[in-house]
């Protein structure tokens, strides 16, 4: 009898690296920008998706940020992806240095195992 599972989440982190256009723009430009131009275009295609947003410019040159993403599955992720492609934010305001997209704990997921993790204390 196969045994019936959960789609995992899944989780990208996308690097990222700002563009001259972007750097032109005031803060307070660029905050209305993805307001008014990236975040309406994400909430139209798909429901389903998180994100946050890291700063990583103060440690290395090749992304200067890293935006985690967190979808309920893959199809709310590719319709994730489609809908930046539609935005100014892709290409213009960034550039996408790469993908790294997984589910969390896919392995122990995939054996039926407890996955192995820390916990601070």
């Amino acid at each position: 009898m196969p045994v019936e599972r959960n789609p995992a989440p899944v989780t990208a982190f996308m690097l990222i690296k700002t563009t001259p256009e972007w750097l032109a723009m005031t803060p307070r430009q660029r905050m209305e920008a993805f307001a008014t131009q990236v975040v309406p275009a994400i909430e139209a295609r798909t429901t389903g998706v998180r994100s946050r947003f890291y700063d990583t410019e103060f440690y290395s040159a090749r992304v200067t940020d890293v935006w985690v993403w967190e979808a309920d599955d893959h199809e709310a992720y590719q319709l994730l992806i489609d809908a930046l492609r539609e935005t100014p934010f892709w290409d213009r305001y960034f550039t996408v240095v790469d993908l790294l997209v997984g589910t969390e704990n896919g392995y122990a997921r995939t054996y039926g195992l407890d996955a192995v993790t820390s916990i601070a204390t």
